[in-house]
């Protein structure tokens, strides 16, 4: 943080009732994890003078907070996908060191899984085609086929295998096992994963993130304010954000995700080394997802994604955890999961995720974590540093 700036820390996290969610709209599941998480802080919600939110109404955040009961004097409604909350949660950090806010809470709430179930058409709209896609859309570019043409290409350059894209989906399901909140905790093998159905070609239906409803919360705070928090406080340490393309045309490399660029700002704002990294929060719709950006990261060389994410180094007892909840392949994806991520590194480093808490030698917590969303087809990313 500059010098002369406030500190800011991340200090009530939560989640709504998640995973199959018939009965609530997506309102409500906004409003019971914003309560949750402002009572996990145990702050007076009157200091609450932020508010972000995308994704949900005409004029979002405002008809949030309107339901909220929040009157905002700072808003922010960016919207790039799954990549939102961690580019939200640097601005507002920024907000907030440079005193224009005291404490935002940022908030999603999403009934993806119902919607489809109930037949409803917000459940299956796509992008659109106007603009740049409208050169893409007429040759059925879905979303996860520009995904897997991605995990193809990486293949191809650096002999990638479906096996090591397969392993990613089995340690998610290993570390969902030891989370009560995770949707599918059953465990996976292998070969269940390269034997399903196939989506799109590599990926069969267990490479793929799950649909499910959800909602989660994040309150930061100005350091002043952590004295009267219930919670112990974990600092934003350092932030970065990266826009990429849109149509895939214009993407000048397929192994490259964004967060090649948004880790690297945020790692050097943080003043820290991927390898001082204890847990890692990954974006997670597709296997792939998490290998690349694991390289993009920097924890290891470009092209040996398939050999890092091996022989369980991503479950909780491994060599770098990563998606210690299940992420969006077991535990939960309502949408754009980014937030989520958010709360899964500040429960990891309060040493408050149960059977799933990750321990470093001699049993002590997490010191460091990393949270980084993806948004669109690798169009955008944004990486959070935290610490204890």
């Amino acid at each position: 943080m500059t010098p002369g700036k406030r500190k800011v820390a991340v200090v009530g996290v939560s989640l709504s009732d998640c995973g199959r969610v018939d009965e609530a709209t997506p309102y409500a599941l906004h409003a019971q994890a914003a309560r949750r998480a402002v009572a996990d802080a145990s702050l007076d919600r009157s200091v609450i003078d932020g508010f972000a939110s995308a994704g949900l109404g005409t004029l979002a955040p405002v008809e949030v907070a309107e339901y909220l009961g929040l009157r905002p004097t700072w808003v922010d409604s960016t919207s790039v996908g799954g990549s939102t909350w961690e580019v939200m949660a640097a601005h507002a950090a920024d907000a907030i060191a440079a005193g224009h806010a005291n404490a935002v809470l940022l908030v999603y709430g999403s009934t993806a899984r119902a919607d489809i179930r109930a037949g409803r058409r917000t459940g299956t709209l796509s992008f659109g085609a106007r603009g740049p896609l409208q050169f893409e859309v007429p040759y059925g570019h879905t979303l996860i086929a520009k995904y897997a043409m991605a995990a193809r290409r990486h293949m191809h350059a650096y002999g990638t295998t479906l096996e090591q894209l397969a392993s990613v989906a089995v340690q998610a399901r290993a570390n969902a096992a030891a989370n009560p909140e995770a949707m599918f905790r059953d465990p996976i093998t292998v070969d269940d994963v390269l034997s399903g159905p196939m989506i799109a070609d590599p990926f069969t239906k267990l490479h793929c993130c799950i649909r499910s409803d959800g909602g989660a919360a994040v309150l930061l705070a100005a350091e002043e304010y952590v004295r009267d928090c219930r919670t112990p406080p974990v600092w934003v340490l350092g932030t970065g954000e990266h826009v990429s393309h849109t149509t895939m045309s214009e993407w000048p490399d397929f192994t490259v995700s964004p967060a090649a660029v948004s880790g690297r700002i945020a790692f050097e704002r943080a003043g820290v080394r991927p390898d001082e990294i204890d847990v890692a929060e990954i974006y997670d719709a597709f296997t792939y997802m998490t290998l690349v950006t694991l390289e993009d990261l920097g924890f290891c060389a470009k092209g040996e994604g398939g050999e890092f994410v091996e022989k369980g180094r991503l479950t909780v007892g491994g060599e770098l955890p990563v998606n210690t909840d299940g992420g969006g392949l077991s535990a939960q994806h309502p949408g754009m999961r980014g937030l989520f991520l958010l709360v899964e590194a500040v429960r990891q480093l309060r040493g408050e995720a149960g059977q799933r808490q990750v321990r470093k030698a001699g049993g002590r917590l997490p010191e460091l974590a990393v949270a980084s969303g993806t948004g669109g087809w690798f169009c955008s990313s944004g990486t959070v540093v935290l610490g204890r």
